[in-house]
């Protein structure tokens, strides 16, 4: 039986900012929700967020999310302390299998392989999650017995000379057995430099007690790196955009520059798919094999068809091509968008709640909303679907074969017919029949003798 408790109570005054620091994001996620995507992939019985600073803020950004219980650490008085305000919400009895497993909230990309394995070490003892770093200053550190074991962790402030020339740091991070722990959490004091409760002392607590002591680590350096300030922050961003970007290589993915690459949710693609330079993705993308993405676009919630070409600058929300499109450059498709196989979408056509059939064209200048177009349809440039009356969303219907001449107003509800042709600068009001010929425009007048006003000086 395993509980998760995730310590979120800091101020994070270095990050100058009113919001509470667990809510700062990386990749497009606020950083507890980071930590409690990897702890649901153990799946624990319980999980305990224990929120301080700005906690009214941190649990309506969590609302709904039923698995988590909220404990309050007010005032804050360490590390110890924040975990004494989740023993209520533990559950598992004395048994050592039951354990408890101690996560930050401002140290985000602890990967769950990681948890798992340190879960692992810990039999039915205590297991802690260390580092050997080059720079140990400001970490704890792990101070082992001639014969190797642990033997306890000595804080950074605490510390003696031969105990600051340890390299080997705690991470925060361990796994206890519930039952010991709440014994020992009892037991600690705050006598120390910084007049805190340091969780890290049950790990004396334990060798007194004969629990063993193990250590894990993770497996990549990134995991293990909190955020206390911006540059942190944007330390950490970079570090896992580059893992993130490591990982498609990997897959088989062509990334033009993988330092510009940014991923905020869920990448899947197929084989042989390029990425250029500057493209930000969110959500859960899908690109099919051969794909190609041009510089700097944007795509969320997007399901592209095998062999499509997205040119540059074109953005994608919540909208589905199929195979063999031609996107951009400056597209915009808009949720609902449904562009069709073959079909070409140009620089700067808005697409909105709208199927495009297969191998028609909006090659330029048009904005096509809340309309069904057939098959092999032309729209020329200038093109509007005029579907909003100012209270109600209309439909404009285009049948197959259509062509629409440039600078043409549907004013829906409108059909236009299989076939038919929409002359240039046509106003169309009324539905247009099937293999017809359709144009509104006033009788051309040329006015002689007339003069253009001129500026009074």
């Amino acid at each position: 039986m395993l509980n998760i408790v995730i310590l979120a109570a800091g101020l994070g005054k270095r990050m100058q900012s009113d919001l509470p620091k667990v809510l700062h994001r990386i990749a497009g996620q606020p950083m507890l929700a980071h930590v409690l995507g990897n702890a649901r992939q153990l799946q624990p019985e319980r999980i305990v967020v224990v929120a301080g600073h700005g906690a009214e803020r941190v649990q309506a950004a969590f609302a709904g999310q039923e698995d988590i219980v909220f404990a309050l650490q007010s005032p804050q008085h360490g590390t110890g302390h924040a975990v004494q305000q989740a023993l209520p919400y533990l559950v598992g009895g004395d048994s050592p299998e039951h354990a408890t497993l101690v996560l930050y909230g401002d140290v985000p990309l602890v990967q769950a392989e990681t948890l798992q394995r340190l879960l692992q070490v810990r039999g039915e003892g205590l297991a802690l999650l260390t580092e050997k770093v080059a720079d140990p200053a400001g970490y704890g550190r792990i101070v082992r017995t001639e014969a190797g074991d642990i033997a306890r962790i000595v804080e950074h402030k605490d510390a003696s000379d031969s105990e600051l020339a340890i390299n080997e740091v705690n991470t925060g991070i361990l796994a206890a057995p519930t039952a010991q722990l709440r014994d020992w959490l009892g037991r600690i004091t705050n006598d120390n430099a910084q007049g805190e409760y340091y969780l890290t002392d049950i790990v004396a607590l334990s060798v007194a007690d004969a629990v063993p002591v193990r250590a894990a680590q993770p497996s990549s350096a990134w995991e293990t790196l909190g955020v206390n300030s911006r540059v942190q922050q944007a330390e950490l961003e970079r570090a896992w955009q580059r893992e993130q970007a490591r990982r498609q290589l990997e897959a088989g993915v062509t990334l033009a520059d993988p330092e510009r690459f940014d991923m905020r949710g869920e990448l899947i693609c197929g084989r042989d798919v390029f990425i250029d330079v500057g493209c930000v993705f969110e959500g859960r993308v899908e690109l099919a094999d051969g794909v190609h993405v041009g510089p700097h676009c944007v795509l969320r919630n997007a399901v592209v068809g095998a062999g499509t070409r997205i040119e540059a600058y074109t953005h994608i929300d919540d909208a589905s091509v199929a195979a063999s499109a031609v996107l951009g450059p400056y597209a915009r498709l808009r949720p609902g968008a449904q562009i069709g196989p073959e079909a070409h979408v140009g620089n700067f056509v808005e697409i909105k709640k709208s199927v495009l059939g297969a191998g028609s064209k909006a090659n330029h200048l048009a904005y096509i909303g809340d309309a069904l177009i057939g098959e092999r349809v032309n729209v020329g440039a200038g093109t509007i679907t005029c579907n909003y009356d100012g209270v109600n969303k209309h439909r404009t219907i285009i049948e197959d074969d259509v062509f629409i001449g440039s600078d043409t107003q549907l004013v829906a509800p409108v059909t236009v017919g299989k076939g038919a042709t929409l002359a240039a600068g046509t106003t169309l009001t009324r539905d247009a029949p099937a293999g017809k010929l359709t144009l509104s425009r006033a009788q051309q007048t040329t006015v002689e003798n007339w003069q253009r006003p001129q500026k009074k000086v």
